[in-house]
Order: C-alpha cells, then structure tokens, then sequence
C-alpha cells in the first residue's frame, strides 16, 4: 500500500508538468514531418480543448457533446491535410484517416449492436419489470443501498454501464422519495458500482472493449480485474453503509410484466456474446463481425415476433390489423437501431479522429515518451485513472492504445482498471455520473459527491494494491 501512495504522490507533481511539456517539443528526426513545434500542432490542441470544454459543459449549454468534437475532428486533419499538400506529401494523411477509420468503424459497429440488444430489452420491458420487483418487495433503505449497488456492479459487465445505472437510479428515486441523504448516497454506490462492474468485463465498457478489440489483453484475461473491482466497489460502499438512514420505505403494488419473447431476447443477447468472442478466439476474425451475426439472430425473431403479433391478444394487448407488419404496436428490430445512443456513437468518431490527429502530428509519442519512460508505466497507468475523473475516459484510453507503449498484461489491466474506476471520483468522470445528475435533479449533485470523493479514493488505491497483489504473475 505504501508504494501505491508514493506512487499517487510522484505522478500528481508530474501532472502538472505534462501539458507544459507537449507545448515545448523539440523537434526530431523522424521519417515524417514534425509539426510538434509547428503553428499546426499547437492550433490542433487549442482546437481540441475548446471543443473538450464545450463537451465537459454540456449540462448548462445543452450542445450535444458530440457536436464540438466532429467539427474539432474535421478542423485537425483539414489543417494537417494543407500543410501535406503544400509540401508534396499526397497520400499520407489519406491513408491515416482511412486507418482511425477502421479503428471506429469496428468500434461503432460493435457498440451499435450492444445498444441494439440493450433497447430490445427495454421495449420488452425487461427493465421495467425488475424495477417493479425491488419496488415491491419493501426492502429497507440499506438494503436498498445494496441491491442496487451490487446489481449496478454485476448487470454492468454484459449491459453498458449507463444503462445499468439508469435502471438502478429509478429504483432509488422510487423508493426515496424526499429522503435526499439517502438518494444522494445511492446514486454514488450506483456510479461505483456500475463502473467497476464494467472494468473487468470485455463488454463492460467502451475502454475494455477498445482493449480487447485491438488484441492486446485476451477475453478471459480481463476477469482477472474481478477482484480488485470488487475491492474498488466495496471499500466505499462499507464507508458509506452507516450513513445511510434505517428507515422503511413505503412499499406498493405496482407489477409490471414482460411482454412476449422477452426472455429469449435475453437469451439472444447472451448468444450473440458467445459468437462474437468465439469468432474472435477460434477464427481469429473481429469481435464485431460476431456482434453483427448476433443482430442477425435478434432481425429473424423480431420477423417472427411480427408475424405471430395477434398472440400478443393473449396478455391483453391491443392491437390492429396493420400493427402485425410493424406499426407502433408490433415489435421492428429497426425501432431499437433508430433509438440507439447516437449522440455518443458520434461523439466517439469525433474522439477517435481527434486524438488520431494530435497522434499523427506527434504529440502522443512525446506524452508516451514523458509518462511511460519518464514515470514509468505503473505511476503513467494510475495517472490515466485520475485524468479520467476530470476527462471522459475515452480520449484517455484511446490516446493510451495509439501510444501503444510497451507494458506487460499486469499493466495493460492496470490502465484497464484505472481508466474504468477512475471517473467515479467525480460526478463528471463518467457517463453514468453525468447521466444521474440529471435523472436525480438537485438530489444527487456535483457536490454531493464530492463529499465522498475521499470515500471512493480509498477504494481507488486499494483496488490498484489489490490487483498488483492478486495478479502479480501477469506483471
């Protein structure tokens, strides 16, 4: 433990000193064009943090976050594309683009899929019929306090983590009531939960996915972070236990059922998983290409779900003639693709060609240089966990994988961990954070949670000592 906190003690002094140092880059000899120290390069990071800024105030502005990064993304490389042109080079920057292409193509797909399945279950009110149960049952506040958060922590490996949080945050307003204390204290033990859960599961997260996609950590090597995400999940959630209010909540009536076909969607979904790690572990093909047969499998049973519509009679729904062939009442597998999260899909192409710029310009190899080298890889791979409570943990983790430095399968799940747990610092670190400030309005704040920011500190050092512990083999 004592040399994880002198760890945090180095690196929090080299912050400091990192953008400082991407700002005065000398220049070398490399086979292209150094525009580290060019007007270009420094346009290109001032582009980008005015647009990182307008992301980061997305809750007052109300300017969907993915708008600012597409056009920052098109700026960089129009800028980068002139000065290769005026310089004879033609062919370089086009094929650099068609490469971070591929790279999110892959990516979206995959995400489109997963998003897919997820709305699905939602339309067949899976979600809603758990909710419904736990309200009923008149569990008390801290028992409360722990099904969700331990359901948060496990429901987020195979759903996203945002969703998971969602779905647990509507359970704890349910029952909360005017009960702020409690409600704030929930949502915290949600966005904890669900983020650790996410960390050691390939589909977890968009931060495990990009690591797994890209070959680096094999599938069933993520699930060695299992127990240091449920340390990094449990220390602050026991801090937190007796804060909570022993109180009743009171219980209703409210049932709500599954409609038709809504288990084998799950069983689908949980099928479409399989394919695609197998596709990616005995045909050496991309995951997404498996992802892509999955939602295959979910087209052929929403057809048949369509063409059987009037058994629905059966539960009582009504229908009409024309609902049989996809109008409102009729399930249409394109119904889910249309309400898929495409503010964040685009938000991410904007990331990626963002980050692949400022990577093509060079400023990612110096940064990999001055962190990896310089820090080196455990006080670089805990630095990364704390920049992804201020920045989403997206550009981290990308900028991570285009550095591409050399570390061993300890340390690529070390950056794994961190980079997952550590937006949970902050309300803003994560999408499940910023998701349920706005779901649980003047409840669960900024503030509030930075109340227990030391709470889930804690949790944050003592998942990193565990997983240098526990898997030690792998370092």
């Amino acid at each position: 433990m004592l040399s994880v906190l002198k760890h945090f003690s180095r690196l929090l002094l080299g912050l400091s000193l990192l953008f400082p140092l991407l700002a005065s880059a000398a220049e070398a000899g490399a086979a292209k064009p150094d525009l580290t120290a060019h007007w270009v390069g420094f346009s290109a990071i001032v582009i980008f943090i005015l647009a990182y800024i307008l992301v980061m105030a997305e809750e007052f502005t109300h300017l969907r976050k993915s708008k600012p990064v597409i056009l920052a993304a098109g700026l960089i490389w129009a800028m980068i594309a002139w000065w290769y042109a005026q310089h004879g080079f033609t062919h370089e920057v086009e094929h650099a683009i068609r490469h971070n292409l591929l790279e999110y193509a892959e990516l979206m797909l995959f995400l489109l899929v997963a998003m897919t399945y997820i709305n699905a279950m939602e339309e067949r009110k899976i979600f809603d019929a758990l909710r419904s149960y736990l309200i009923r049952k008149g569990f008390s506040l801290r028992s409360l306090f722990w099904i969700t958060g331990t359901l948060a922590f496990f429901i987020s490996p195979i759903a996203d983590n945002l969703t998971t949080a969602l779905l647990m945050c509507a359970v704890v307003l349910a029952v909360g009531g005017d009960n702020t204390r409690f409600i704030t204290l929930a949502c915290i033990n949600i966005v904890v939960g669900a983020n650790a859960g996410g960390a050691f599961s390939p589909f977890g997260d968009i931060t495990t996915l990009m690591v797994w996609q890209k070959g680096i950590v094999p599938f069933w090597t993520f699930f060695n972070l299992f127990v240091p995400a449920a340390v990094n999940f449990l220390v602050p959630a026991i801090i937190m236990h007796f804060a909570i209010p022993k109180e009743m909540p009171n219980a209703t009536d409210e049932a709500v059922s599954m409609k038709r076909g809504a288990r084998r969607i799950i069983a689908l979904f949980l099928t479409t998983i399989a394919t695609a790690v197998s596709f990616h572990n005995f045909l050496h093909i991309p995951p997404v290409i498996g992802m892509l047969t999955g939602l295959g499998y979910l087209q052929i049973f929403g057809y048949f779900l369509k063409k059987t519509a009037k058994r629905d009679n059966q539960n009582k729904i009504e229908i009409d003639h024309n609902e049989q062939m996809g109008s409102p009442g009729a399930f249409d597998v394109f119904t889910p693709v249309a309400r898929a999260e495409w503010d964040t899909l685009l938000f991410f192409y904007g990331v990626v060609m963002c980050v692949g710029g400022l990577g093509f310009i060079g400023y990612l190899a110096m940064a990999s240089e001055f962190m990896y080298t310089g820090w080196g890889a455990t006080n670089a791979n805990i630095a990364v966990g704390i920049l992804s409570a201020i920045v989403d943990n997206i550009p981290v983790m990308f900028a991570v994988l285009t550095m591409n430095p050399d570390m061993s399968t300890g340390q690529w799940l070390l950056v794994t961990l961190t980079a997952g747990v550590g937006g949970s610092m902050l309300s803003i670190g994560s999408a499940a954070g910023v998701a349920l400030m706005g779901q649980a309005r003047g409840k669960y704040t900024f503030f509030g949670h930075l109340k227990w920011t030391p709470a889930i500190a804690a949790g944050y050092i003592s998942s990193i000592y565990v997983h240098m512990l526990f898997n030690r083999a792998l370092f």
